[in-house]
């Protein structure tokens, strides 16, 4: 049954915060800050830490607790803001706010990609706004153009960079011509990358945002693991210097679209003709392209990390949801709480059916007759060859580097060849296969 929830104070929301680490003590701060326009809106009572022992500039001290129910249970707080990351205890708190009636406000992308569909359901149920404008894209409100701007269409694509440690990476190794090893140490020095940077590089940060993107945009309920998701760790230097030769570059790119059949999903590096706005993306610059049936193409561009850019998504989310309460008694639903406006949800399709082009390196041996092998196995698996070129050659292990380029081709099919070219006696190996993005089509 639906609860209608009253203000805890007649003058402001209370708040409730789980976690202080780099982004929640930067929200508490920004609670706290008496000199801004919302600060009798809001009224902090509580910070739920793991640690009290560490130090928290400008966070109040005594509001700092390692009890979960000083928060959770506090009557005072209308609004529960998670941002202690991970799946649990996050998961378990922040259902068991909705179930007492209180607005939640996260960061959390993998909770929100992988529970959901049960959030949301328990803030309908019990009359209360899940809102997750931060968990996808740092500063950039894509969540609210999605639910808002946007509602009148119906989003056909999306296409973004939405990891801004990976997309430093790349851009680094094409700046300077270094080795992913060397370029992800750069990022980790600098604070961009976390000492263990496996969701990062691997792809799952990525991933658990589409999955919510999709959610938004589709309403497809996509488990992450059906996400198709290849991380960054095989991209080199050479396919970097290669591409850029042929006109492009190579960014790790979260896309989902939507035709007839459903919604596919994937992550992956992909090759991006350098003419168009998103091979411009670099650093750790996030930028998300939506494609409405009404406005056609809609570009959002911004810092997709760090404290600040977090923190603002996080807070503007707690002012909407405040701003609600005063002016609507506790009723009304965030713009992050639910789905697409379709009726029906679109079937998730797998990977073997999509059509795009191939760029292909080889490690071949550099003699007579290799090439008709290579373009033999590409005939068997009905790909039709674009183009052939030989770059860097080492002569003391007698290779070369060949760079295939195809025509667009089923996946099904390039894997196929993909496998056949592995067991050629003429190819060394197969050192990468990377998708071609083309901006020709939506």
């Amino acid at each position: 049954m639906a609860m209608e929830r009253q203000l805890s104070s007649p003058s402001a929301a209370g708040v409730g915060l789980l976690g202080a680490g780099v982004v929640g003590s930067q929200v508490a701060r920004v609670l706290v800050q008496p000199d801004t326009d919302f600060r009798h809106l809001l009224s902090l009572n509580g910070i739920l830490v793991r640690d009290k022992s560490r130090p928290r500039d400008g966070v109040p001290s005594d509001l700092i607790t390692t009890d979960p129910e000083r928060v959770l249970g506090d009557d005072r707080n209308d609004i529960i803001v998670e941002v202690m990351g991970g799946e649990e205890p996050a998961h378990s708190y922040m259902a068991a706010a909705l179930k007492a009636g209180k607005h939640v406000v996260t960061a959390n992308k993998e909770v929100l990609a992988k529970y959901g569909d049960e959030l949301t359901n328990l803030a309908a149920e019990n009359g209360v706004t899940l809102s997750y404008e931060a968990s996808v894209g740092g500063g950039i409100p894509v969540l609210a153009v999605i639910q808002d701007s946007l509602r009148a269409n119906r989003i056909e694509s999306i296409r973004a960079i939405i990891n801004g440690t990976t997309n430093f990476v790349l851009s680094s190794m094409e700046e300077s011509g270094s080795s992913f090893e060397d370029a992800l140490a750069e990022a980790q020095s600098l604070g961009y990358a976390e000492a263990d940077p496996t969701a990062d590089v691997d792809a799952h940060d990525a991933v658990y945002k589409l999955s919510i993107l999709t959610r938004l945009a589709f309403g497809a309920s996509v488990n992450p693991e059906a996400i198709h998701r290849e991380g960054i760790r095989h991209i080199g230097a050479k396919d970097l210097r290669y591409a850029g030769a042929l006109g492009f570059t190579i960014k790790l790119l979260a896309i989902a679209r939507s035709d007839a059949n459903g919604v596919r999903c994937r992550v992956h590096p992909a090759l991006v003709p350098v003419e168009v706005p998103m091979a411009n993306v670099n650093g750790v610059l996030n930028a998300v392209e939506l494609n409405g049936d009404l406005l056609g193409p809609l570009w959002l561009q911004g810092r997709g990390a760090g404290a600040g850019p977090t923190a603002s998504a996080v807070m503007g989310d707690v002012l909407r949801i405040a701003k609600t309460m005063f002016t609507q008694s506790g009723k009304g639903q965030s713009t992050n709480n639910g789905s697409s406006t379709r009726e029906i949800e679109p079937d998730v399709i797998d990977m073997d059916d999509l059509r795009v082009r191939y760029y292909v390196r080889l490690a071949a041996i550099d003699k007579f007759g290799v090439l008709a092998k290579v373009a033999s196995v590409f005939g068997d698996a009905q790909i039709s060859i674009a183009s052939v070129l030989q770059f860097d050659s080492d002569d003391e292990r007698g290779l070369a580097d060949l760079v295939i380029m195809t025509h667009p081709s089923r996946e099904a099919n390039m894997q196929e060849a993909a496998m056949r070219l592995r067991q050629l006696d003429v190819v060394a190996s197969l050192e990468n296969l990377i998708r071609v993005e083309d901006y020709d089509e939506v």
